[in-house]
């Protein structure tokens, strides 16, 4: 079984992400569920073991977004006339750097402590800097699982793997710089609307709007869309299966041992390069994510599931709709002149 590098990469998820998932559910921190779920993208990817230097660089990245978020919020989310434009400069900014090629976990910091910190900061300012602290704990214990993981079921010394990116571009790109700004004109009014009304409840549908405008295409923006309503789906799914299961059984051991044979489904199935795999990761993800929020006391399932296939529902809509309007208005002999 060990000599197929498919079959490797899905005992490594399914030890990965139990081992994850125990440590998020047994010890509970701020944000502990990010845990499994960075866990689970990163393992269900064909990537080869990170070198130190690479761990210690998203590590360092990790503390570069936190500070990031800290000063927006602390010293300028007081002062709207400065925060908006600066904001929408750091969002722009963050866009055109990954569109250069730039590293996609640093991006994915940014958003989340830009997106996730001002929010939280509306509620109680101690809350946001405990939870972005939840953050970077996960994030860290993130790259240091990836590298058990890999050392625990090593990849095959001939196993394939993704190609390597070019790396990040230096120097201007006109269409690098026109395709952050379409994402960051998408993202920006729905960001500042939630955050000037502090609608903290219905956080994830900012939040998946950010993502969704990461390839501010019309058609892409509307794909990644229906394929997170399809995840979301197969993963509700199963995590209604996990529920009730516990409902039956409420053992910490025993979830486990539920979370690791779904898990090992789940890589397999991710590997096997059937059409349905490519919603699998991210149903995984919303697996996980269904059934932390069900453990919680007084939590109900039903209502989660459907408020998170609502919000993710609302954001798509909002990024296809405003990017259908953004493209009826964008100027053409722009947009040529670059072409």
């Amino acid at each position: 079984m060990l000599s197929n590098p498919q079959n490797i990469r899905a005992i490594r998820y399914a030890i990965g992400v139990t081992i994850a998932s125990a440590l998020a559910f047994g010890f509970a921190w701020p944000l502990s569920f990010l845990f499994p779920v960075l866990s689970a993208v990163f393992l269900a990817l064909p990537l080869p073991k990170f070198t130190l230097k690479q761990g210690f660089r998203n590590m360092r990245d990790t503390l570069f977004a936190f500070g990031v978020g800290f000063i927006f919020t602390q010293f300028l989310l007081p002062f709207p006339v400065v925060y908006v434009p600066l904001l929408a400069l750091a969002l722009f900014h963050t866009y055109y750097y990954l569109n250069r090629g730039g590293s996609f976990w640093l991006v994915l910091m940014l958003l989340l402590c830009l997106l996730l910190m001002p929010m939280l900061a509306g509620v109680h300012e101690g809350l946001a800097i405990g939870v972005l602290t939840g953050l970077v704990g996960s994030s860290w214990m993130t790259i240091l699982l990836l590298w058990l993981a890999h050392y625990l079921v090593p990849d095959l010394p001939d196993a394939p793997v993704m190609p390597t990116p070019p790396g990040y571009q230096p120097g201007y790109s006109a269409i690098a710089a026109e395709t952050a700004l379409k994402s960051t004109l998408v993202a920006l009014p729905i960001v500042i609307i939630f955050i000037a009304n502090n609608w903290t409840s219905q956080i994830l549908v900012m939040v998946f709007a950010a993502i969704f405008t990461l390839s501010p295409d019309l058609d892409k923006g509307k794909q990644a869309g229906i394929n997170a309503i399809n995840s979301t789906l197969i993963g509700g799914g199963v995590a209604f299966l996990v529920y009730w299961a516990l409902v039956a059984v409420p053992e910490y051991f025993f979830l486990m041992l539920l979370l690791f044979f779904i898990s090992l489904r789940f890589g397999l199935a991710i590997n096997s390069g059937k059409p349905i795999a490519k919603f699998l990761p991210s149903a995984m993800v919303a697996m996980i994510i269904l059934v932390n929020s069900s453990l919680a006391e007084g939590a109900d399932f039903s209502e989660n599931f459907v408020l998170r296939v609502l919000f993710i529902s609302l954001a798509a809509i909002y990024v296809v709709t405003a990017l259908k309007v953004l493209t009826a208005f964008w100027p053409e002999n722009y947009h040529v002149r670059h072409e």
